[in-house]
């Protein structure tokens, strides 16, 4: 078992910055690749970011590539989200998710554990 606990989350005016950051504990954190994922009120979970077990290779969905970056801290079993330049469409429910496969999956079945989330609301 893994337990995921997301933090960083709050209100922000469009153009600014927030860190998100997801605390792992339970079985060996650089085991798993790592993504972050979000859900706005009535739309499907969306793949925002992934990132491998060293750190090394990073995806992004277009929507948020050049603005947000993936990173990870195995000594800390942290991986954050630092996300700039924010805009309104931004705002949903971000969660953090663990996998055990040897790529960078970017759907929401390929991953095995899930935080709770932390909501993020971009003001206009």
């Amino acid at each position: 078992q893994v337990q995921l606990v997301e933090s960083g989350g709050g209100l922000v005016q469009a153009g600014g910055s927030l860190r998100l950051s997801c605390a792992a504990s339970g079985r060996t954190f650089s085991n798993f690749v790592m993504g972050w994922f979000r859900q706005a009120p009535g739309k499907e979970r969306e793949f925002v970011a992934t990132i491998n077990w060293s750190g090394g290779s990073t995806y992004y969905a277009d929507s948020v590539k050049g603005r947000f970056t993936i990173s990870r801290d195995n000594a800390k079993n942290t991986v954050y989200l630092q996300m700039s330049s924010l805009k309104p469409e931004d705002t949903a429910l971000y969660y953090c998710a663990a996998s055990t496969r040897r790529y960078l999956p970017i759907l929401p079945h390929e991953y095995v554990y899930w935080g709770q989330g932390t909501q993020v609301t971009v003001s206009s």
